[in-house]
């Protein structure tokens, strides 16, 4: 099953500490908008989201249609093919994308954990 791209979106208490301390670590801003309280950066094919004031915990986040670059891919699996998948396999869907629609669209699973696991497409 491939998920797209893969990412760390994290709560973040105050976006420009955050955004200070993560350029420390070689992380630069390539998108995301800080007007609305979120950046996104990367450290080669590393990418990471800081959220301020959009969500409680972390989430791992997946994008069908992205490569690591955030770049379009010619040929990937539909978010709403993953949902249907993972429906099939037994896991709960929250959030889900509408299967009648095409284009963007996202869906949230849960980990055992308690882990939330956003599958988002935006293409």
């Amino acid at each position: 099953m491939d998920l797209g791209a893969f990412s760390v979106s994290l709560a973040v208490k105050d976006l420009a500490a955050s955004r200070a301390f993560y350029e420390k670590l070689g992380f630069q801003v390539f998108g995301g908008d800080p007007a609305h309280n979120y950046l996104m950066l990367r450290n080669g094919s590393h990418v990471i989201g800081l959220f301020q004031g959009m969500f409680e915990q972390n989430i791992l986040t997946f994008n069908p249609g992205w490569n690591q670059a955030a770049e379009n891919l010619d040929a990937f699996t539909d978010v709403r093919e993953l949902q249907k998948a993972l429906k099939a396999e037994g896991i709960e869907i929250h959030n889900e994308a509408d299967e009648t629609t095409t284009g963007p669209a996202s869906f949230a699973i849960i980990d055992p954990d308690g882990n939330p696991i956003l599958i988002d497409q935006h293409v």
